[in-house]
C-alpha cells in the first residue's frame, strides 16, 4: 500500500491551529499545507455522486427498528456501526459494521449511528453519517484515513437516506442532539464507539437493549434465511476448492488450504466469517486451531471448519473431515462413522418445542456410547454423562450446537432462558457439530486412534416438521465423500473467473 501520509490523523478531530491567508492546517504531525495549492487540489472536479437503489432489505429493517422499539418503550435508541480499528501502527483492519446496528439498518457505512426514536415521535429514526470528504475540501487528499482520494468515494447525506430508507443527519450534529434528552431515557450499545460511550450515560437500559436485540435476532426470516443459504453455498464451492487443491498442498503447510479457501470467500463473499481452521493431522485435535502452520501429510485427515461470510454479512459455518489422499484408513473411517451417527442423532432431535439442548443430548449420547464399545470409556452413556463428572468431555469438549446467522455464534445476548435453557422455534439457525478428538499423547486411547480428530458440522433452520439441512449438499458418508473428492480431483481446478 502507499505509506504517504498514512499515519496522519483525521483534519476533523486534530487539535486547533490559527489558519492564514497563506497557509491551511491539515492535522497533528503534518506540515501546513499552502493555499494556492489547496485552491489547486480543489478545483476543476466533475461531480461524483453515488446513485444505488434503496437496499432490498428496507422494509425488513424498518419493521425490525418498530419491533426493538417496542421492547423499550419511552427510551432513545443509539445503536452505532463502529469504527476503523488499528491492525498494527498505522494500518487498519477491513472495516466490519456492527451485526445489531446492521440488522437495523443493512447499512455498511463506518462510524455511523443510528437513532430510533419512541413510539410517536418524528422521525422514526435518524441514520448519522459522516459527510462526504470530497474534493470540495483538502480532506479528500489531505486524510490518508477517510480522504476520497485515498479510500474511494462514501456515501453522503443524501445518498445515504436513499441507500438505507432512513433520514440522515451528519454525524458530528449527534451529540448536540443527545444533549437535550433526559439521561435515563437513552440507552446504547456499548463498546462500538468511544464517541457515544462518553456521550451517553451508562444504564440498566443499555443491558436491556443488547439483549432484546439479541432475542429478536433468534428467528429469521425468509430474506435472511435465503441469505444464509447464499453463505452456504458459497461455503461448499469453498470446500471443493479445497479438495481440489489438496495434491498441491502435500508437504506444503495447510495455509494453503487456508488460503485457497478464504480466496473463494473474498471472490464470491464479503469475507469469512471467522478465522479457518485448516487443522491437518494431531492438530485437528485442537479445537480452534487457527495457526495453520503445520504439514500437510499425504494420509493425514484434515479437518477443515470454514464459512464464508456473504455481502449481507450472513455467515455460513460447516465443517468436514477429510483423507488428504481421498480414502479413509480403517481407524479414520472408523471414529467418522461414530461421529456421524452421533450428527444424526442430533438433526434427528432438532424440531419446534424441542430443547435448545436436545441435538446436544443425543448427539453426546451416541458418543458416549460409541467411546465405550470401543474401550476407551469403561462405564456406558448412563454414567459417562453425568453432570458431576462428564466423562466423555475428555475427547469431546464442546456443544454441539449454537445459533448462527450475522454472528457465527449469533444471539449472544439472549437470555440463558431463551436460548441455551429456551426451546427451538421455526425459523432458528444452528449448527449441528459433534466431534471427536483423541490427542496423539492420551494413553487412555488405543493407539491407532491416536492423533485423530473428527468434527461434522451443518447449518439446519428449524422447520414445522423438524429441520432442513442447509448445508446438505455437501457429502457427510464416508462412501460419498470419498468419491465426491475422487470427482473432483479428477477434474481441473477453476481459475475463480480470474
Amino acid at each position: 500500500m502507499t505509506t504517504d501520509d498514512a499515519t496522519y490523523p483525521d483534519p476533523d478531530v486534530s487539535e486547533d491551529q490559527p489558519e492564514s491567508e497563506h497557509w491551511v492546517w491539515a492535522g497533528t504531525h503534518r506540515p501546513p499545507l499552502p493555499r494556492p495549492f489547496v485552491e489547486y487540489m480543489t478545483r476543476d472536479w466533475a461531480d461524483h455522486p453515488i446513485d444505488e437503489a434503496p437496499h432490498p432489505a428496507v422494509e425488513r429493517t424498518s419493521a425490525r427498528r418498530d419491533a426493538i422499539r417496542s421492547k423499550l418503550e419511552g427510551k432513545t435508541l443509539v445503536v452505532p456501526s463502529g469504527g476503523l480499528k488499528v491492525r498494527a501502527n498505522d494500518t487498519d483492519f477491513r472495516f466490519r459494521p456492527g451485526s445489531d446496528f446492521f440488522w437495523l439498518t443493512a447499512c455498511d457505512d463506518v462510524d455511523a449511528v443510528l437513532v430510533v426514536n419512541p413510539t410517536g415521535q418524528t422521525p422514526e429514526a435518524t441514520l448519522y453519517v459522516e459527510e462526504r470528504r470530497d474534493a470540495t475540501s483538502h480532506r479528500f487528499f489531505s486524510n490518508a484515513r477517510y480522504g476520497e482520494a485515498w479510500v474511494g468515494a462514501r456515501r453522503g447525506l443524501e445518498e445515504a437516506a436513499r441507500r438505507w430508507g432512513i433520514p440522515t443527519a451528519p454525524r458530528d450534529q449527534l451529540e448536540k442532539d443527545l444533549v437535550g434528552l433526559p439521561p435515563a431515557d437513552l440507552v446504547t450499545l456499548r463498546g462500538y464507539d468511544a464517541r457515544i460511550d462518553g456521550a451517553v450515560p451508562a444504564n440498566d437500559g443499555d443491558e436491556e437493549l443488547a439483549t432484546a436485540l439479541s432475542e429478536l435476532r433468534l428467528t429469521k426470516d425468509d430474506f435472511e434465511i435465503d441469505r444464509l443459504q447464499e453463505a452456504v453455498d458459497m461455503t461448499i464451492r469453498g470446500f471443493e476448492d479445497v479438495v481440489r487443491s489438496l495434491p498441491t498442498a502435500i508437504g506444503r503447510t495447510e495455509r494453503v488450504i487456508e488460503g485457497v479457501f478464504n480466496l473463494r470467500a473474498r471472490y464470491e463473499g464479503n469475507d469469512v466469517g471467522y478465522s479457518t481452521i485448516a487443522a491437518v493431522g494431531s492438530h485437528a485435535t485442537i479445537l480452534h486451531w487457527t495457526r495453520n502452520d503445520g504439514v500437510v501429510r499425504d494420509g493425514d485427515l484434515l479437518l477443515l471448519d470454514a464459512g464464508v461470510e456473504g455481502h449481507d454479512l450472513y455467515t455460513a459455518d460447516v465443517t468436514r473431515t477429510l483423507p488428504v489422499s481421498g480414502t479413509f484408513s480403517a481407524p479414520q473411517r472408523e471414529i467418522y462413522e461414530l461421529v456421524l451417527a452421533a450428527q444424526q442423532a442430533g438433526f434427528d432431535a432438532v424440531r419446534p418445542g424441542a430443547e435448545f439442548l436436545a441435538p446436544n443430548s443425543a448427539a453426546k449420547r451416541v458418543l458416549a456410547q460409541g467411546l465405550f464399545d470401543l474401550g476407551i470409556l469403561k462405564v456406558g452413556p448412563d454414567v459417562a454423562l453425568r453432570t458431576e463428572l462428564p466423562l466423555h468431555a475428555r475427547y469431546t469438549l464442546h456443544g454441539v450446537s449454537h445459533m448462527l446467522g450475522i454472528d457465527v455464534h449469533d444471539c449472544s445476548h439472549a437470555r440463558e432462558h431463551v436460548y441455551y435453557k429456551g426451546t427451538l422455534d421455526v425459523g432458528f439457525v444452528l449448527t449441528v457439530e459433534p466431534g471427536l478428538y483423541f490427542q496423539p499423547d492420551d494413553l487412555t486411547v488405543p493407539e491407532q486412534y491416536r492423533g485423530i480428530g473428527v468434527r461434522i458440522e451443518d447449518d439446519v433452520v428449524v422447520t414445522e416438521d423438524g429441520c432442513r439441512v442447509l448445508s446438505g449438499a455437501l457429502p457427510r458418508d464416508p462412501d460419498e465423500i470419498e468419491a465426491w473428492m475422487a470427482g473432483l480431483l479428477a477434474r481441473p481446478a477453476p481459475n475463480l473467473g480470474l
